[in-house]
């Protein structure tokens, strides 16, 4: 099983996006043509799935992606729940990962406040939303509950302090960005995440003074742009 990938645009090194709680490729589309402009940018679904949503299907349909698609080697971006899987990805190949970027992601909690707020009032969730968002987050919803449902679960239950230790023996580059007001996911949990990836944590800024949000990656695609160009990242060098 492979899954569907319905960004795949730019050239040059291969940086793959994952991305966060029942959002959408496309809802990274802005984001995905500023990178487009210095490497190959590559968006799978994650949820678009048959049958139930499980860690380990969904690990192995990532995997043979990105091996049908030839990438031996590869730089990684995780939004939010996104940042699960790709912390599952480095601890398992570390020898097939540049490097890391995780965005305000799932991190080392047991839970996550945004799946068990999307479980108990999605409606809620539309405040932090652009329309796109809002939009990605009720199809999926429509379309994949069940797929949802499970992935939140498994947000819930599942530990990754081992994976980070994997990570950081492995010395694998990492950064850690963090919204300076992340009203789904605390700075706390994500520092504690940084330390045990022995990786650098950003407190993004604006440079207007504008608060940033947990979804400032697609909501403010060039400020997080800009962020990503100041960690000096082989793939955009």
């Amino acid at each position: 099983m492979q899954l569907e990938v319905p960004i795949d645009t730019g050239e040059g090194s291969p940086v793959v996006v994952l991305h966060g709680y029942a959002m959408l490729p496309e809802t990274y589309r802005g984001l995905a043509e500023l990178l487009a402009t210095r490497c190959r940018v590559i968006i799978p679904d994650l949820f678009a799935l048959r049958g139930r949503w499980s860690y380990g299907e969904v690990f192995d349909a990532f995997t043979h992606t990105l091996d049908d698609l030839g990438l031996d080697q590869i730089s990684m971006i995780g939004h939010s729940f996104g940042g699960a899987i790709e912390l599952g990805f480095a601890s398992a190949f570390p020898e097939r990962v540049v490097e890391l970027v995780f965005s305000d992601t799932l991190a080392v909690s047991r839970e996550w406040g945004l799946a068990r707020e999307a479980l108990r009032h999605p409606e809620r969730l539309t405040r932090l939303a652009t329309p796109a968002a809002t939009y990605a987050f009720f199809r999926n919803w429509i379309t994949h509950p069940r797929q949802l449902v499970d992935a939140a679960m498994w947000a819930f239950t599942s530990w990754r302090d081992g994976e980070a230790a994997d990570v950081e023996r492995a010395g694998v580059p990492a950064y850690v960005m963090w919204a300076n007001r992340d009203s789904v996911l605390s700075r706390s949990d994500g520092s504690r995440f940084a330390a045990a990836l022995g990786a650098p944590f950003i407190v993004a800024s604006s440079p207007d003074g504008r608060t940033i949000d947990h979804d400032w990656m697609f909501q403010q695609p060039e400020l997080f742009f800009e962020h990503l160009i100041g960690l000096g990242l082989e793939a955009l060098s």
